[in-house]
């Protein structure tokens, strides 16, 4: 009805190309105008000036021989002083900026390996950002912002990737837990060292209470039995103590059998033995 009238209304955030005998004549703004079209004045048609958004997939090559595909997101808008640029210079806008997104790209990430691409995908975010800049403003559209939102390595390499990283945790895994065996093993075998060091001071000190024991039980003997020598009271005291041995190893309620020489001759030999020992000790600390 408004149409058939020569008035046409303009929505907000949208501008409208008028044409004169289809000729571009001027840009409408949002709100009511009037066309008279038996004068030759028409609506050619509208143009959103709302920031629009396109995704677009890429598959190239790294330096290191890698396909990777990456994914760009570029935010664009027309602008109001140049729609009449934007409506007539550009048949399909979308088309035109994914051959500038392509054409960056690939010029760009096969000069990187896979490592660098994932580092630097600002870098060829911002190179994708200014090219496209240059290339649309001529054409009446600005690029708000330009942002690398993937890079997908193939598959293979992917799985490499975490094979690699999965590895790498593994051996220092490894390494702490063999830097733990070592530190227990230190702290085992210092232990058994104090241990062991704390028995032979033990057994030494046992040992000298032993002869103590027995230079006082000779000599409390001689001084009461007159006539008696020194060896012959040494003898009795190491019959005495094969005696309370047999009757400790009799009374042991374990089952283990032990098998020593019994008979008059063998306390002899014990006692022998036990003398010759005595002495050689003492040669030595002499």
């Amino acid at each position: 009805m408004g149409q058939s009238l020569g008035c046409i209304q303009v929505e907000q955030s949208n501008v409208a190309v008028k044409e004169h005998f289809g000729k571009f004549d001027d840009v409408l703004q949002p709100g009511c105008h009037c066309l008279p079209w038996c004068l030759g004045y028409r609506l050619a048609g509208q143009l959103s000036l709302r920031v629009n958004q396109i995704d677009v997939r890429c598959e190239t090559k790294t330096k290191d021989n890698v396909f990777v595909t990456m994914v760009a997101s570029i935010q664009y808008r027309a602008l109001s002083e140049k729609a009449a640029d934007a409506f007539y210079k550009l048949s399909n806008t979308k088309q035109q900026i994914k051959a500038y997104v392509f054409d960056v790209i690939r010029a760009s990430v096969p000069k990187l390996e896979l490592d660098d691409v994932f580092l630097q995908k600002n870098d060829i975010a911002k190179g994708v950002e200014e090219e496209l800049e240059k290339a649309m403003s001529g054409y009446g559209f600005e690029i708000v912002q330009t942002l690398i939102v993937d890079i997908e390595p193939d598959q293979h390499v992917k799985r490499s990737m975490n094979e690699i990283n999965a590895a790498a945790r593994m051996r220092v895994a490894a390494n702490e837990k063999a830097e733990g065996e070592k530190i227990l093993q230190i702290k085992r075998a210092e232990g058994e060292a104090e241990s062991k060091y704390l028995s032979g001071l033990g057994i030494a000190r046992q040992r000298q209470a032993i002869v103590d024991g027995l230079r006082d039980s000779v000599l409390a003997f001689s001084e009461n039995v007159p006539g008696t020598s020194a060896k012959e009271v040494m003898d009795m005291v190491l019959l005495t103590q094969y005696f309370d041995t047999m009757k400790d190893i009799g009374a042991s309620s374990k089952s283990n059998a032990v098998f020593l020489p019994h008979g008059p001759g063998a306390v002899k030999d014990i006692a022998s033995q036990i003398r010759e020992g005595l002495l050689q000790a003492e040669s030595v600390e002499a």
